[in-house]
């Protein structure tokens, strides 16, 4: 057996962060030009639809139609083949591949039940130039606060601190001890607005909340509201519930005893989030065995599909021929806590991601979104993007790339600018097309 390559020192990964200026001057990171990628934004859309349940699709569109944010939630297709016909830095890291502001979340840690907060979608993980998440993240601060009514001052005053902090945090970890970056933690959270807000929602988003709103009667079973929620037939029940043979295995040893102390109740499909529409999502419904008083958990069997980066990162792509196993990993690597019942199986030959569904769960409410909150928000996200690509790749060579003055963050700025642009004139083409009833094909203007 070979032995592992011995690591680079210190001063090998600052000379790579530098190196990289090379390939992607800092100030570079503001270009974009849509005319560089001439694929139909609607065809890129329509090629991730295949596979999906057609019934759903509809759904799907609808949401996306709703508003420019609702659309860039649905559109990591678009973007990933947009940013990957562009020059990158080449510093990879673990990607989320789907950040966005309400892709953050409150959710209950795995030893105590004390809230924690992060990254908490990884659908789209995949390994990849860093600048490609904070890009992505950088244009939802921009459409968010353009969805709320925030002026303009106030959403580049976001996307700079957004960008700032990042830069900051960055150089931080680039000089902690590793396992010191390994347990950093985050003690300011309930300072900051709106975090407040969010984590008394996710304190009251108990499994019993979800019991009484997701099920019915006496014995408990799921709600019927097709297409949303629909209970599945006795045969698919036990289809879905034989999978969790395979997924007991993926779990530590610990998680499986407490795993093991529930029985399955009901089984149910529901449809979620914007860009999942269309792929198969089931939701089972446990209860403790240890009193007669409810104990419900609810566990989610989200199918997942290959990230949209993995035809533009192939080397990438091939590290995971499981996509459950590659959104488990992605979680893990980036995620200071996961989900205690975090891992994956496989159901009539298709990939799934196997989670907790609504345990103290919460995210930003766009609603209640101010021109402080928009800013107190930017800046943790810029700690927690900073913390979870530290995490999993080389700080000390992003934080030499970064350096110390501000010609990335006012390039990321520019950046969130045209590309918020761009995806509201992407989404004027989606609603056009569906008003004429069209199927989502469309030429792009040259």
């Amino acid at each position: 057996m070979t032995a592992p390559a011995a690591p680079l020192d210190y001063a090998a990964r600052r000379a790579l962060g530098i190196a990289a200026r090379k390939q992607l001057a800092r100030r570079g990171n503001a270009a974009f030009t849509a005319s560089t990628c001439p694929t139909d934004p609607l065809a890129l859309l329509a090629e991730a639809e295949r596979g999906r349940l057609p019934a759903l699709i509809a759904i799907k569109r609808q949401r996306m139609a709703a508003s420019p944010f609702g659309f860039f939630r649905g559109a990591v297709p678009i973007m990933a083949a947009d940013l990957a016909c562009h020059p990158h830095t080449g510093l990879h890291t673990q990607l989320c591949g789907d950040a966005h502001v309400s892709n953050l979340g409150a959710f209950a840690g795995p030893t105590d039940g004390t809230l924690s907060f992060d990254i908490n979608d990884f659908d789209e993980t995949i390994q990849g130039p860093f600048e490609w998440d904070l890009k992505r993240l950088a244009s939802s601060l921009i459409l968010a606060g353009r969805e709320a009514g925030i002026k303009k001052t106030a959403r580049q005053e976001a996307v700079l601190h957004f960008a700032r902090q990042y830069r900051r945090s960055m150089a931080k970890f680039a000089a902690l001890p590793i396992l010191e970056l390994d347990r950093y933690q985050i003690h300011r959270l309930a300072r900051i607005n709106p975090m407040p807000a969010i984590l008394a929602q996710a304190q009251r988003s108990t499994p019993l909340k979800t019991l009484a709103s997701l099920t019915v009667g006496k014995p408990r079973r799921f709600r019927s509201t097709p297409p949303l929620l629909t209970p599945l037939s006795s045969k698919e029940k036990q289809t879905v519930l034989a999978s969790l043979g395979d997924y007991t295995g993926t779990l530590q040893p610990e998680r499986r005893h407490f795993l093991a102390q529930y029985r399955a109740v009901d089984v149910a499909f529901k449809v979620v989030g914007t860009g999942s529409v269309g792929l198969r999502d089931y939701c089972i419904y446990f209860d403790g065995t240890h009193s007669n008083k409810p104990d419900p958990l609810f566990l989610q069997i989200k199918e997942e599909a290959h990230s949209a980066y993995a035809p533009y990162l192939p080397e990438a792509a091939a590290q995971h021929t499981h996509q459950g196993h590659r959104a488990v990993d992605g979680q893990r690597a980036m995620q200071l806590t996961s989900d205690p019942f975090l891992g994956y199986t496989s159901i009539e030959g298709r990939d799934y991601l196997v989670r907790q569904l609504n345990d103290h769960k919460a995210s930003l409410d766009l609603t209640t979104l101010t021109p402080a909150s928009l800013l107190g928000y930017a800046d943790l996200c810029g700690e927690l993007f900073a913390r979870g690509h530290a995490r999993a790749g080389d700080p000390v060579a992003l934080s030499a790339y970064l350096g110390t003055a501000d010609r990335f963050d006012h390039a990321l700025l520019a950046f969130a600018h045209t590309y918020a642009d761009k995806t509201e004139h992407d989404w004027e083409l989606l609603k056009k097309k569906l008003k004429s009833g069209g199927s989502g094909k469309t030429a792009r203007k040259k």
